[in-house]
Formats: structure tokens, sequence, C-alpha cells
């Protein structure tokens, strides 16, 4: 006759099987439930990886309370308020970056520009565009600083639009290559 070596473990593992037997339900309440669970918590979070953490913090609040729901139908019920409540309190618990003040806080402005630069630079353009010969002047002038389009230009000087371009192109690089103008580049 064969006696047992541990008659204590028996029991133990028994026992342990016994204690796990209510959430053995849990678990086959899980994998039947969760894509299902999964769909509601990724209507409340626009990530889904925030609705698979949501969904397992609401698994991990039911799971403690296993013992205590006493209608085993209404889980869904019981978890989608737990997905609401935890989201809730997510939200609400967020940093919050704004704080009211009563003085508004000054913008950063770039500095303002020196007005005798400015006026520095405008001579030096005005320099460089006399130095034009008078067609290509007349045709920088109307297109630049009367802001006259290339048709318009061309119709008031009688010329084709063709001609403009041409024109207008010469006299920019011709502007581009004065010495004056150099320090502006």
């Amino acid at each position: 006759m064969t006696t047992p070596v541990c008659t204590g473990a028996s029991r133990a593992a028994s026992a342990t099987a016994a204690a796990h037997a209510p959430y053995a339900s849990f678990s086959s309440y899980v994998r039947a439930r969760g894509p299902v669970l999964l769909r509601t918590a990724r209507s409340l979070t626009a990530n889904p990886c925030d609705a698979e953490d949501l969904l397992q913090t609401a698994l991990a609040k039911t799971y403690v309370a296993w013992e205590r729901i006493e209608d085993h139908r209404a889980l869904d019920g019981y978890v989608r308020r737990a997905l609401l409540n935890t989201r809730t309190s997510q939200w609400r618990k967020r940093k919050v970056d704004e704080f009211a003040c009563e003085e508004l806080p000054e913008r950063e402005t770039a500095p303002a520009p020196d007005p005798a630069e400015q006026q520095a630079l405008h001579d030096a353009m005005w320099r460089a565009v006399l130095k034009l010969p008078d067609r290509q002047r007349a045709m920088v002038v109307l297109r630049y600083y009367e802001d006259l389009s290339e048709a318009q230009t061309a119709e008031v000087l009688g010329v084709s639009i063709g001609t403009v371009k041409s024109a207008v192109s010469r006299a920019l690089g011709k502007l581009r290559e004065d010495p004056e103008l150099t320090p502006v580049r």
C-alpha cells in the first residue's frame, strides 16, 4: 500500500482550484465579450491604444468587484459604466496649461525697422531704377510700383505681353547686379 507523500499539497491544489473557480468565469466573460467592449472603449477615445488601456482599467475594476456583482447577466452594463466613469476621471484629471490672469502677457514683436535704413533703401532703389533705359523703367514702374498686370502694362504702353515680360526680366536682372543694392541681398 502506497501512502501519499504530501497530502497537504493535494489539498492546497484543490483549494486553489476552488478559489479560482469564480475568476474562471471572469476569464471566459472577457474572452467572449472583449471585442464588443473594445468597440465601446474606442467610441469613447480617439486613439485605439488609449481605448485598449481604458478597457484594461475598466476590466481590472470589474475583476476586483467580481464577487460582489450579483446579476452576471448585467455585466456588460457594469463594464460599460466602468468604462465611462474611468474615461470621465481621465479627462477631469488632465493637465490644464491655461491660467487666468489679470494682465495679458506682452506679445513678442519683431523690432521695428530703422526708418533711416528704410529711407536709404528706398533712395538706393530709385537711383537704380533711374539708371534703367526709359522703356524698361516705364515697364518696371507700371508693373511693380503701380501694380498693373502684364496685360494692363502692355495695353498702356501699346506693346505685346511678351515684350513686357522680356523687358521686365532684363530690367530686374540689371537691378540685381546694381552695386548699390548688394547690401540688401
